[in-house]
C-alpha cells in the first residue's frame, strides 16, 4: 500500500519561502555590503565622547555642586532661616566707637511658601509692609532660586509691624533677629563715615558713600544660613547651621574723635555768629599723611539714611539749596587765594626769579600800560599800601605786589610766568586727585592759555597771570590738596597721600625736597605770619609753641563774597597737625577765619602736644 505522498512531505512555511526567495535573488545579493572602518571608527568616537561628557558632568555635580545640591535639598524640605552676619565697627585712632550695630527685626520670604498664601492674605502682608504688588513682584522675579529659595524682602522693621505680621501668621514669612547701623554723633562724622542702605538687587546692607561705601568689602560681613527640619505637620523637630555668619572686619580711623567734636562745634559756632551756613574745617599730620580731623559744613544726620522710612527727613536734606550731602573737603574747588603764595614764591626762589631778602615797593597798586587806551592802564591793587617788602614780610603781611611782580613780571624783575607757575603747582600736587580714601574726590583746575582761548575765544594776558599769582582767577584746588601741599612745606618737601584708613602704609606721592633750602626760607616768612605784630595771623602767637601759617581772602561771585581763608601747622620745625579753616561769603574775609583756627590749634596744643599721646 502505497504512503501519501502529501502526509510525508515536509511542511512549508510561507515567510520561509518567500524570504529564502528574496535572499536568493541575484540582484539583491549586492546590498550585503560590510561595514566601512570610517563609519565605525565615527560610531565609536561620537560613544566615548558622549560618556566623557556625562562622566564629567557626574563629577562637576558630585564634587563641585554636591554640596549647593545638598544644601537645596535640605532647604527643600526644611526652612531657611538667615543669620545676618554683623557689619564690622568703625573706631578712631584711640580705639573710640563711631558706629554700632543695634538690634532689629527683618523680614524673610521663602518665594513658594510665600506664593502658596491666600490673596487676601498676601493683599493684608503688603498692606502692613507698605508695599505695592508690583514692587514685591520686581523684588520676587529678581531673586535667583537656585541659590536661595529665601530672601530678606525688609530690615529694620519697628516693633508694631512686627506684632501685625506675626498675627497673620502666613506660610513663608519669617522673621528674623537682623541689626541696624546706628552712627554715634551723627552729624559730626557724616563726611567721614557715609552710610548704609538696602542694595537693591540682593537686599545686602551695603556702604552708600564715605568710609562705608570705601572700604565696604572689608566691613560687610557674610549672612549665614540655618535649616529648620519640619514633620508632616509642619512643626520644626530639628535645626542644622549650614553657613555659619561671619561677621565683618573692624576698621581703625586716623581720625581723632574728640578733635573731630571740638573743630565740628567751634566751626558750627562761628558760622551762628556770622549769620552763613559752609564751612570746611581739615586737619592732617604732615609727617604720614594720616586726616585727623575732616569737617563739612552744612552737615547731615547719616542716621537718616541709615534707616527705613524717614522719608519726609530724608526729601528735606536731599532736596536743601545748601547741599548738606556734598562732601566740601574733598570734592569742592575753591580759588585759594593768598594761601597759595608760599608756593609762588618757593617756585620763585627756585627758579631764581628772587632772592629772599630782594626788596619790593608796595604803594597799593600797580600799573600796566593799556595799548588800547593808553590813558586808562590796567591797575592791579594791593589790599592795602605794604612799603617796602622781602620776600618774609611779604608772605606775612600777604602783600599783592610782591606776588604779581614775582609771578608775572614787572620792571627788573622777570616773573615767572603762566607756564612756569603751572608747572611748579603741579610739582607741588595740585590739578590732581590725592587718592585720599573717600568717594568722589575732585581734581581742581589749572589755568591754561591754550584752554582760556579755546572757551573764551580771549587770548591769556598779563593781568591773567597776575591774578593767579595770588590765588585768584581760574586756579582751582580742593581743601585737601590746599591742606596737603602746606603740609609738605611744613615737613620738608614731602607730599604724602592723606588717607583715614590708620593700618594704611604712608606713601610720598611727590617729593620735592630737593628744594629743602628754599622751603626753609618760604617757613621763615609763614612763621613771621604769627610772630610779626604784622602778621597775619598774629592772633596765634600766645599759643606756646611755634607755627607758621597764611591767610588768604577769596573774591568769588564776581567780587561780591569773600570766602576765608586759613592754613598752617605747628610746631615749625616738625609739624605735628596742619590746619585748614575754610569759612564760605565770610564778612570780614581772613580775619573770620583766623579766630577758629586758633582755638583749634590751641586745643589741640593743651589735649595733645603737651601730653604727648598723639600717636
Amino acid at each position: 500500500m502505497k504512503k501519501n505522498n502529501f502526509s510525508t512531505k515536509e511542511e512549508v512555511f510561507f515567510e520561509e519561502s518567500v524570504f529564502d526567495s528574496f535572499s536568493s535573488h541575484k540582484k539583491l545579493n549586492h546590498l550585503e555590503l560590510p561595514l566601512s572602518k570610517k563609519a565605525f571608527l565615527l560610531v565609536m568616537g561620537m560613544t566615548a565622547l558622549i560618556g566623557i561628557l556625562i562622566f564629567s558632568r557626574i563629577i562637576y555635580l558630585s564634587e563641585f555642586k554636591g554640596n549647593f545640591y545638598a544644601l537645596r535639598s535640605e532647604a527643600n524640605v526644611g526652612k531657611e532661616i538667615y543669620n545676618p552676619a554683623n557689619r564690622g565697627i568703625i573706631y578712631d585712632r584711640y580705639g573710640k566707637p563711631l558706629v554700632e550695630n543695634v538690634p532689629a527685626f527683618a523680614v524673610s520670604l521663602k518665594i513658594k511658601d510665600f506664593l502658596g498664601n491666600s490673596e487676601n492674605d498676601i493683599n493684608n502682608f503688603l498692606e502692613i509692609m507698605e508695599i505695592s504688588k508690583s514692587d514685591l513682584d520686581v523684588k520676587i522675579y529678581a531673586q535667583d532660586i537656585e541659590k536661595s529659595a529665601s530672601f530678606i524682602l525688609a530690615r529694620d522693621i519697628d516693633s508694631e509691624k512686627i506684632i501685625k505680621l506675626k498675627a497673620l501668621n502666613l506660610k513663608g514669612v519669617d522673621i528674623i533677629d537682623d541689626y541696624r547701623r546706628d552712627y554715634i554723633d551723627g552729624p559730626v562724622f557724616s563726611h567721614i563715615l557715609g552710610y548704609t542702605g538696602m542694595d537693591n538687587s540682593s537686599n545686602d546692607i551695603v556702604g552708600k558713600t564715605g568710609i562705608e561705601a570705601y572700604y565696604n568689602d572689608i566691613l560687610k560681613g557674610k549672612d549665614g544660613i540655618t535649616v529648620a527640619y519640619r514633620d508632616v505637620r509642619g512643626n520644626i523637630f530639628d535645626k542644622k547651621a549650614v553657613n555659619e555668619p561671619q561677621n565683618g572686619k573692624d576698621v581703625t580711623l586716623t581720625i581723632d574723635a574728640d578733635l573731630q567734636n571740638y573743630f565740628y562745634e567751634r566751626l558750627n559756632q562761628a558760622l551762628i555768629t556770622l549769620g552763613r551756613n559752609s564751612a570746611v574745617g581739615l586737619a592732617i599730620n604732615p609727617q604720614n599723611g594720616e586726616v585727623l580731623s575732616l569737617v563739612s559744613l552744612p552737615s547731615f544726620d547719616n542716621n537718616v539714611f541709615s534707616k527705613p522710612g524717614n522719608n519726609a527727613e530724608k526729601n528735606k536734606i536731599l532736596n536743601s539749596v545748601y547741599k548738606p550731602l556734598f562732601n566740601k573737603a574733598i570734592s569742592g574747588v575753591f580759588t585759594p587765594a593768598s594761601t597759595v603764595k608760599p608756593m609762588v614764591g618757593l617756585a620763585a626762589l627756585a627758579e631764581g626769579i628772587i632772592n629772599p631778602t630782594k626788596q619790593i615797593l608796595s604803594t597799593g597798586y600797580i600799573e600796566i600800560p593799556n595799548p588800547y587806551d593808553p590813558a586808562h592802564p590796567s591797575r592791579f591793587v594791593d589790599w592795602k599800601a605794604n612799603g617796602w617788602v622781602d620776600l618774609y614780610s611779604a608772605i606775612a603781611k600777604s602783600c599783592n605786589i610782591y606776588f604779581y611782580e614775582v609771578g608775572g613780571g614787572f620792571e627788573d624783575i622777570k616773573g615767572l610766568g603762566i607756564d612756569k607757575l603751572k608747572e611748579y603747582w603741579q610739582k607741588f600736587g595740585l590739578g590732581k586727585k590725592t587718592g585720599i580714601d573717600l568717594p568722589n574726590e575732585a581734581e581742581g583746575f589749572l589755568p591754561d592759555p591754550a584752554q582760556k582761548e579755546a572757551k573764551k575765544n580771549d587770548i591769556w594776558r598779563i593781568g591773567d597771570t597776575y591774578n593767579v599769582s595770588i590765588g585768584q582767577g581760574d586756579l582751582l584746588v580742593t581743601p585737601i590738596q590746599l591742606l596737603s601741599q602746606i603740609s609738605a612745606i611744613g615737613n620738608g618737601g614731602y607730599f604724602y597721600k592723606p588717607h583715614l584708613l590708620k593700618e594704611s602704609n604712608s606713601e610720598v606721592l611727590i617729593d620735592f625736597s630737593n628744594l629743602g633750602n628754599y622751603i626753609k626760607e618760604i617757613k621763615k616768612g609763614m612763621n613771621d605770619a604769627v610772630e610779626k605784630s604784622y602778621g597775619t595771623a598774629n592772633m596765634l602767637s600766645s599759643i606756646p609753641v611755634s607755627i607758621g601759617a597764611k591767610t588768604g581772602s577769596s573774591q568769588v561771585s564776581n567780587n561780591t563774597k569773600t570766602n576765608a581763608f586759613f592754613v598752617g601747622y605747628m610746631p615749625l620745625e616738625k609739624p605735628e597737625i596742619a590746619v585748614l579753616v575754610l569759612i564760605e561769603n565770610a564778612k570780614e574775609g581772613s580775619l573770620n577765619a583766623v579766630p577758629v583756627a586758633k582755638d583749634v590749634m590751641e586745643w589741640y596744643y593743651l589735649n595733645r602736644l603737651s601730653k604727648n599721646t598723639n600717636q
